[in-house]
């Protein structure tokens, strides 16, 4: 098992987390889940393995907090703030399991949008090499180009429509 990761863009914070307990991939109109333009990802979070991915593109040194994500659900003033609140948390509760939503910044929209397409087969070689993805066999299908290409498109089209990227998490 892992984490479920869908990368997606919105026009807005309200847009993005509407629906929050839905997948950002498939489209319900009789549960209010709009279409999203979404890269579906597992082990890829925002911080450690995308922010590596940011930092190859923006040609800048990786460091935690790169991508500068910002928690949008669950709600951060809810958020147990003490042991106890934690403990006394219901079986189910987003803030044990999920799912989450991140906004992420514009400055890591525009170091992935800003990749030339020249660069983008050695920055798919330079992601693939990371510690994170030492334990996968050798990517012979080309997959990590194919979704750094997906990554790097869904962030052109949402600083193209001057919006921003969200990640949708779940267990």
């Amino acid at each position: 098992m892992g984490v479920f990761y869908e990368y997606y863009r919105a026009v807005d914070r309200a847009a993005a987390t509407v629906q929050p307990e839905h997948f950002r991939e498939i489209a319900d109109a009789s549960r209010g889940v709009p279409e999203f333009d979404v890269v579906v990802t597992k082990w890829i979070d925002p911080d450690v393995v995308l922010g590596q991915l940011v930092a190859f593109a923006g040609q800048v040194d990786y460091r935690l907090g790169l991508v500068e994500t910002v928690v949008l659900y669950p709600p951060p003033e809810g958020a147990p703030r003490s042991e106890e609140e934690w403990d006394a948390l219901p079986e189910g509760s987003p803030y044990l399991e999920g799912p989450g939503i991140m906004e992420l910044s514009a400055k890591a929209r525009d170091m992935l949008a800003g990749v030339d397409d020249a660069r983008l087969p050695m920055l798919a070689g330079q992601w693939a090499a990371i510690e994170e993805f030492s334990h996968f066999t050798d990517d012979d299908d080309g997959y990590m180009l194919s979704l750094t290409k997906d990554l790097v498109g869904l962030a052109r089209r949402a600083r193209e429509h001057d919006q921003l990227l969200y990640c949708w998490f779940c267990l």
